[in-house]
């Protein structure tokens, strides 16, 4: 599938999910994509991929090399939002300035604690009562059911934002003269749908799974993994970090297929791992 379908989760607050704002980031990210398009490499590091918080450096054999990147060499921020907060509570200018910190700080307690807890300058969350809590998930799911109905309607008219097996199954969602359209909808409406449309659903919770479950697939999603959707969304929805505390059941710091299905509401009869695509 195209590489970055993952990041339509990225930039998108489930609360902004109009027409408009869809087609801006959908059109910014075709841009990347082809900006990101693979050249012949004239040196060895070109095309040699190093983890975030590394570089890539020439031995005394010419042979590329992942090292840590110093903080001070990570390009300065443009504006505030290029600024991070990490899980030690301290504003970063940076994602590069974190993830280098965390590199040189490798094997060390406080390295393994540091990650990149969400964008913008730390700031006050507020805590996230149980009558909010339920909440989230409501949104959550219309709003993955509107993007995904959003692809549909450009892969139409140029093909290749969805794959044939996803265009197959979102048709069926678009087609469906009971499907509640987008809008700006009451808690008490999101869960009638919910129970009324449930069969809608099913589809666009195991997408969003298959596309966060990169590396590896295993069916399980680590805090790197989850970063992609959780990281944007904690400034904008206060209740994100505890919502995905709370899936993972079990507390073995990974929320797994079964768990991540569970926290939307699927049923474990239609947990179906053929559907992750």
């Amino acid at each position: 599938s195209p590489r970055w379908l993952v990041f339509i989760s990225v930039h998108l607050s489930f609360e902004t999910s109009s027409s408009n704002t869809m087609e801006m980031f959908i059109l910014d990210i075709i841009k990347e994509a082809n900006k990101d398009r693979v050249k012949e490499a004239s040196n060895p590091c070109d095309n040699f991929r190093c983890k975030r918080g590394k570089t890539c450096k020439l031995d005394e054999d010419n042979k590329p090399g992942c090292v840590c990147q110093q903080p001070s060499e990570c390009p300065p921020s443009v504006n505030e939002f290029d600024h991070v907060c990490g899980t030690d509570n301290k504003t970063y200018d940076t994602s590069c300035e974190l993830f280098a910190t965390k590199c040189n700080l490798e094997g060390t307690k406080k390295g393994h604690r540091l990650h990149l807890d969400y964008t913008g300058s730390c700031k006050v969350i507020p805590s996230c009562e149980d009558s909010e809590l339920v909440q989230f998930p409501l949104r959550m799911r219309d709003w993955l059911k509107n993007v995904l109905l959003q692809l549909y309607e450009h892969d139409v008219v140029t093909p290749g934002f969805l794959t044939p097996k996803q265009h197959f199954r979102v048709k069926k969602i678009f087609e469906s003269e009971r499907r509640l359209h987008a809008g700006d909808h009451s808690v008490e409406l999101l869960a009638q749908d919910f129970e009324k449309n449930y069969n809608m659903y099913i589809y666009p919770v195991h997408w969003q799974f298959a596309q966060l479950d990169q590396h590896p697939s295993d069916r399980f999603l680590s805090h790197s993994e989850l970063a992609p959707l959780r990281v944007p969304l904690v400034p904008m929805e206060h209740c994100t970090s505890r919502f995905f505390q709370e899936c993972d059941a079990d507390k073995d710091k990974q929320v797994s297929f079964k768990e991540w299905t569970s926290c939307f509401g699927i049923k474990n009869e239609d947990m179906d791992a053929n559907l992750l695509f």
